[in-house]
């Protein structure tokens, strides 16, 4: 499922069309994580640690490609499948969706869940979760930052693709500029980061989607400044 998941974020990843990703799942579960069956004393260390690595590949590609990634999350989503959410740039879930690490309850610590989820969650939360695999409801999710937004489960369809259309709708260079960005100076310091993105909105001044936006944003307020100049005279 990994491979194929990797697979799929990397297919037609070069094409001008393509604009954004969603992830979704069939059933009632998003995603329950690693199969079990794969980690047991049949197979060596070796073995699970392709199974981690591979897992972590997957995890930070997300982060790295050119388009953002939107999690439309139908169900439960544990363990690796929380880490998938929070990995995700953006994450919509049904109000029966449910999130939760409990791999310490078998004696499995959630250790590279807790990588993604000590970067969406206050530390608190993100520790109460891997300490007791108790689950957070999306309304839990939403208020903690796990998900973007929570909407009825008949709603979920339309309120994703509601903003992907929007995403498509803005310059597929500026974003991928800004996303790049984005994750960067979450891991600077503030002065750092400042530096950073001082000069990518330099850059992005450079780019003809960025001239052509501005110069037709300002052509499209002069006449409201006009019109308001002209009423208090």
């Amino acid at each position: 499922m990994l491979q194929s998941l990797q697979e799929d974020l990397l297919h037609d990843i070069k094409s001008k069309d393509l604009r954004v990703i969603i992830i979704s799942a069939e059933g009632p579960v998003f995603c329950s994580g690693h199969d079990l069956k794969e980690l047991s004393s049949e197979e060596d260390a070796k073995h699970h640690s392709k199974v981690f690595e591979l897992c972590a590949e997957v995890m930070t590609l997300i982060q790295k490609l050119p388009v953002p990634v939107i999690a439309k999350v139908n169900g439960l989503a544990t363990a690796a499948g929380c880490q998938l959410v929070a990995s995700c740039d953006i994450a919509v879930a049904s109000e029966k969706s449910q999130f939760a690490t409990p791999g310490v309850n078998i004696g499995l610590f959630c250790s590279t869940p807790g990588v993604a989820l000590g970067r969406s969650l206050p530390r608190k939360v993100a520790l109460e979760m891997l300490f007791t695999g108790e689950p957070l409801s999306a309304q839990e999710a939403l208020m903690h930052g796990l998900v973007s937004k929570v909407v009825p489960e008949d709603k979920l369809e339309e309120e994703t693709m509601k903003i992907s259309h929007k995403i498509c709708k803005s310059s597929k260079s500026v974003l991928a500029l800004g996303k790049a960005t984005f994750y960067r100076q979450m891991t600077q310091d503030l002065d750092t980061a400042y530096k950073i993105t001082a000069q990518v909105m330099v850059d992005n001044l450079t780019l003809r989607d960025g001239q052509e936006g501005i110069e037709a944003f300002i052509q499209k307020r002069k006449p409201v400044w006009s019109h308001s100049l002209d009423q208090k005279k």
